[in-house]
């Protein structure tokens, strides 16, 4: 499995977008919106990081999330993302205390 093109399409499906709608929202040209975000849910272009990161926006998730190879770390970086601040922090300190 190719991560990061299979999480990209993964979270465009769960968003209920289409590529080019993506594409768009994500500051693409109209014209080649729907190309280009097959190509990357291919592997056969990779985005740049920041394109990467208005992407992330615009699905709600992090951006570590489409590079990360382990589900249990990728599961956890949603759940992380989606706490509060207060929350963030208290988990962050009760995973430091369990290393």
């Amino acid at each position: 499995m190719e991560t990061l093109p299979t999480r990209i399409k993964e979270a465009r499906i769960r968003a209920g977008l289409s590529q080019e709608q993506l594409g768009i929202r994500v500051g693409l040209e109209p014209e080649s919106a729907s190309t280009r975000m097959n190509r990357y849910e291919l592997g056969k272009r990779t985005p740049d990081f920041g394109l990467m990161e208005r992407i992330a926006v615009e699905l709600g998730l992090p951006t570590a999330y489409f590079y990360s190879a382990n589900e249990d770390e990728a599961a956890l970086l949603i759940a992380f993302h989606r706490l509060k601040p207060v929350a963030r922090k208290k988990l962050l300190e009760f995973a430091l205390e369990m290393c």
